[in-house]
């Protein structure tokens, strides 16, 4: 997949999280038990969704800055840290039910606006669409676009060498064959399954640094794909973080601090 492109990004993003202390609590879904960080107070209520694999501590560079202002949601989903492990597929609309009962299960209210990181820009997207009435907004930060699937087919060998490996991995344990990044396609398949979206305020944070491993036609592409998001919504922004790659909110929070508190200000203005 796509995503094996952002694979070293990801490690460097796992070993700076094992060196931050939150305070994380649980709820046990009808699915297992997941992990959240529960921080500050006010509208609208803002849900922080994970890329794949990672972990609230990715979320710590952020989320205390946009607690003193709103009421801040972030978790782990089920197979990550200390969450359960999954007992079934991962596809979208499993993990967005999930969160959905989990945020029901903790009072956490709508409306939301939902912050979505790589592959968990998907998963705000489909959200969107299952429950236009509970979102007021969406931040897709350095986001997978359901088209970006495609670009796989650029692959050189080096990424599918990755992939074949990781694949190995996974046939070794019971629990990984659920993993998300197996029903990506599958989520992207959900997505195209509902044709509205709400017009909301849409927010596309883009990292500026290029990736060595992305090929240059599939950094255009991804560009292009990043654009159409925009078009999503009559009420939409683009936001180009120049000195990042993947994850914007490590390199520079500030841009991503300022940009959810300027999609915050855009809510409370449409409902005045």
């Amino acid at each position: 997949m796509f995503i094996t492109y952002y694979y070293s990004e990801i490690q460097t993003l796992q070993v700076r999280c094992r060196t931050l202390a939150i305070e994380i609590s649980k709820v046990s879904t009808s699915r297992g038990k997941i992990q959240y960080h529960w921080s500050g107070n006010g509208q609208p209520n803002i849900v922080l969704i994970n890329g794949g694999s990672g972990p609230i501590e990715g979320w710590m560079k952020i989320q205390p800055d946009l607690s003193e202002t709103s009421s801040v949601f972030s978790y782990n989903r089920l197979g990550v840290s200390g969450s359960d492990k999954p007992q079934e597929p991962q596809d979208g609309l499993t993990i967005v039910e999930t969160l959905r009962e989990a945020l029901t299960l903790v009072g956490f209210e709508p409306p939301f606006l939902l912050v979505g990181h790589s592959l968990g820009g998907l998963y705000a997207n489909l959200y969107a669409r299952c429950y236009p009435d509970e979102v007021a907004g969406v931040v897709f930060l350095e986001s997978s676009h359901p088209k970006d699937i495609g670009l796989e087919k650029y692959q050189g060998k080096v990424v599918k060498t990755i992939n074949k490996i990781l694949s190995m991995f996974d046939s070794w344990s019971p629990h990984k064959p659920f993993n998300e990044v197996h029903f990506v396609k599958k989520t992207v398949e959900q997505i195209h399954a509902i044709d509205s979206f709400p017009d909301i305020p849409v927010y596309v944070i883009t990292g500026g640094k290029e990736n060595r491993m992305m090929p240059e036609e599939v950094r255009k592409k991804r560009i292009e794909h990043q654009l159409e998001l925009l078009s999503l919504s009559s009420t939409s922004k683009h936001i180009l973080a120049k000195n990042s790659g993947h994850f914007p909110q490590f390199t520079e929070p500030g841009v991503v601090i300022d940009t959810i508190k300027d999609c915050v200000e855009q809510i409370q203005q449409k409902t005045l």
